[in-house]
């Protein structure tokens, strides 16, 4: 589940003595005056919307969409696109059609968290194992915290087994499913962000173990009824009540429909709603945490909330406790996004104009092509526009600072002890130096899908090259160590890889062990019939052709090893629910035939022994066994460095 968004000083004074957890040294953020924008109003808004949101989502190949505008506590704009069944073709009603809005869902239950907070039965700041009935491995010596919770900075490395699954028998309570296996912790408590589920289900288990109610019913009873959310649940599958005004989820319009999505992890990701629903909770957190005269949080637990609480770069956005700031054009905003493999969602709250913009699909669609961040840059520049930067002079020592900061970097969501290791390397982000002094990445495409080209304004600053959005390279004794920019919110940093994460290397070596081994394994059976076509003999006997043939076989179990390890994870990609219990045993088969390979090296080194020690062989099959020897030893590498023999399989 992906995530983005984030956000009364004299109001959190007030909470000192009340209840103390809730206590913060940093400011809230501040109403600030706009420069002059296109008025704000239904009239306005249906015209924009109108004008943008069909042509957006049939570009983009999305069955449909909705789209939810609040303003002052009332619901501005609210309209469904496209259609929630393609074969049906039922048009989408955002008072009565549900969409799944992803890892919004965690805005719910860190409220929910807050209100505990508020009643005293969480501070913010105990070791969280003291709510838990099982134990949080201790790691460098601090206890995870449930600010380190909302603030996505436990430390956690990333999760994705029984993230989704399909199948509602093989469904696991909450508690079991976290139990089942704590994530390593790959960071120091607090110190770096790094987005986790993991954290945030742990989050929905802790209230249910206070509250005494299960977690769904929780938020049904103490966030759902009070703001009037009677379309909305996070039960799996829906209540039959329910169940029929829910939207289809598809690949793309015009491709596969996706089965109901359920999230073991659900207070991570498993709310389902409707846009009018999800307006009465926006409303809410604008307002101080009030709603049609029914209060979910004090004033001073919202606006806290939406406030400072991490911000790891002074001069860019912050976490607050849950939400995130993704502040733009000199507003301060916060919100959260949310994405299943079907429904791709953002909320946007923006606080000093009392406003929140509420955008939800039920489709993937094209990739690069959606409308998500195409709308709200286009709704912030039309109704909320930046001030003109004004000019901002170029360092003279860009160019080479640029080169400094040129490299791979590996970003703090990721996986360390298990197969996903892989994608730290193969999915490392180069950062590239330019002549004309600016960097580049692909991190960071525009929304032509091109690299965005930045350049230095101040030491460390760099400025999106006509833009107006921010890179920030922080470096200590003249090496870089991070890079942060507003274009994402604060719940993952990049850093420079290390020798052994850099793809420099990697990369190579893995293109080359796969194409000499399957190369090898190819010509195998060629060569022998082009033997026989040309009653050619074999050249070799006895011990040399053994060790020639057993080596050819543990290029073929090697292939096999690698490449199914490689499509499967590639599979994945595609289609979550790969990432489950059912599928150990695929892993277990990769795993064996792994070990096989490993103890099989010994043929293609003894046979290089065997070339060597034979004057007749030609030199350039002598080469030949050494290549393959070679890419034998480098496919070992890969699965240790990859974590591809670990006795469990957790990840």
């Amino acid at each position: 589940m992906r995530v983005i968004g984030i956000a009364g000083l004299a109001m959190v004074a007030g909470i000192w003595a009340a209840t103390p957890a809730l206590a913060e040294t940093t400011a809230p953020p501040s109403a600030q005056q706009p420069p002059a924008g296109q008025a704000l109003t239904a009239e306005d808004l249906s015209a924009f919307m109108d004008g943008f949101m069909p042509y957006a989502v049939g570009r983009a190949n999305i069955a449909g969409a909705e789209v939810v505008v609040v303003k002052d506590g009332q619901v501005l704009f609210a309209k469904g696109y496209g259609v929630a069944d393609v074969k049906s073709r039922r048009a989408i009603d955002p008072a009565t059609t549900l969409f799944r809005p992803g890892s919004i869902s965690k805005l719910f239950t860190w409220t929910a968290a807050m209100q505990l907070v508020e009643q005293g039965k969480l501070d913010l700041d105990k070791d969280v194992n003291t709510y838990l009935d099982f134990k949080i491995p201790e790691a460098f010596g601090k206890p995870i915290t449930l600010r380190n919770l909302m603030t996505h900075t436990p430390g956690f490395e990333e999760t994705l087994k029984n993230l989704i699954t399909l199948d509602a028998k093989k469904r696991r309570p909450l508690g079991d499913v976290l139990k089942a296996w704590v994530p390593e912790r790959i960071f120091p408590p607090g110190e770096v962000s790094a987005y986790s589920n993991y954290g945030a289900a742990l989050t929905g288990y802790i209230v249910q173990r206070v509250s005494g109610e299960p977690f769904e019913q929780y938020v049904a009873n103490h966030i759902f009824k009070p703001l009037g959310m009677m379309h909305s649940s996070f039960e799996q599958p829906l209540p039959k009540a329910l169940a029929s005004d829910m939207s289809k989820g598809y690949d793309t319009a015009s491709g596969k429909e996706i089965d109901f999505e359920l999230v073991d992890m659900s207070p991570a990701g498993a709310l389902s709603t409707t846009g009018a629903d999800i307006s009465k909770f926006m409303i809410a957190h604008l307002n101080d945490g009030t709603f049609g005269g029914a209060q979910i949080l004090k004033p001073e637990t919202a606006r806290l909330m939406h406030s400072d609480i991490y911000r790891p770069v002074p001069s860019l956005p912050a976490m607050g406790l849950g939400f995130y700031h993704e502040d733009i054009n000199g507003y301060t905003i916060v919100g959260h996004a949310g994405d299943t493999q079907a429904f791709h969602s953002d909320l946007h709250l923006i606080l000093g104009q009392n406003v929140g913009l509420y955008y939800s699909q039920n489709s993937a669609g094209k990739p690069g092509t959606g409308p998500r961040a195409p709308l709200f840059e286009a709704f912030m520049n039309r109704y909320f526009p930046a001030a003109p930067l004004g000019k901002e002079p170029t360092l003279k020592t860009a160019k080479t600072d640029a080169a400094r900061v040129a490299g791979h970097y590996v970003a703090s969501r990721r996986s360390e002890s298990n197969f996903l290791r892989a994608g730290i390397a193969l999915g490392a982000v180069e950062v590239t130096a330019n002549d004309d002094g600016t960097i580049q990445t692909d991190l960071l495409n525009n929304l032509a899908r091109e690299p965005r080209k930045w350049r230095e304004v101040a030491p460390g600053k760099w400025r999106e090259v006509n833009g107006t959005a921010t890179l920030v390279v922080t470096e200590k004794d003249g090496a870089v160590t991070r890079i942060d920019t507003d274009l994402y919110p604060p719940i993952m940093v990049i850093s420079p890889a290390t020798f052994w994460q850099s793809p420099t290397w990697q990369l190579p070596l893995l293109l080359f062990s796969l194409a000499m081994l399957a190369l090898t394994v190819l010509f195998w059976p060629i060569k022998a019939l082009l033997r026989w076509r040309y009653a050619s003999p074999f050249p070799l006997s006895g011990r040399a052709a053994m060790l020639y043939r057993l080596t050819r076989l543990v290029a073929l179990i090697d292939v096999a090893f690698l490449g199914g390890w490689a499509c499967t994870l590639a599979l994945g990609g595609n289609s979550l629910a790969i990432f489950t219990n059912a599928y150990d045993p695929v892993w277990r088969v990769f795993q064996v035939l792994g070990v096989i390979g490993l103890v099989g090296t010994i043929f293609p080194l003894l046979n290089v022994r065997e070339a060597f020690g034979d004057p007749a062989r030609p030199w350039w099959t002598k080469l030949t066994d050494v290549a393959i020897l070679v890419a034998c030893i480098g496919v070992m590498y890969f699965g240790f460095a990859f974590r591809m023999f670990n006795l469990t399989l957790n990840y």
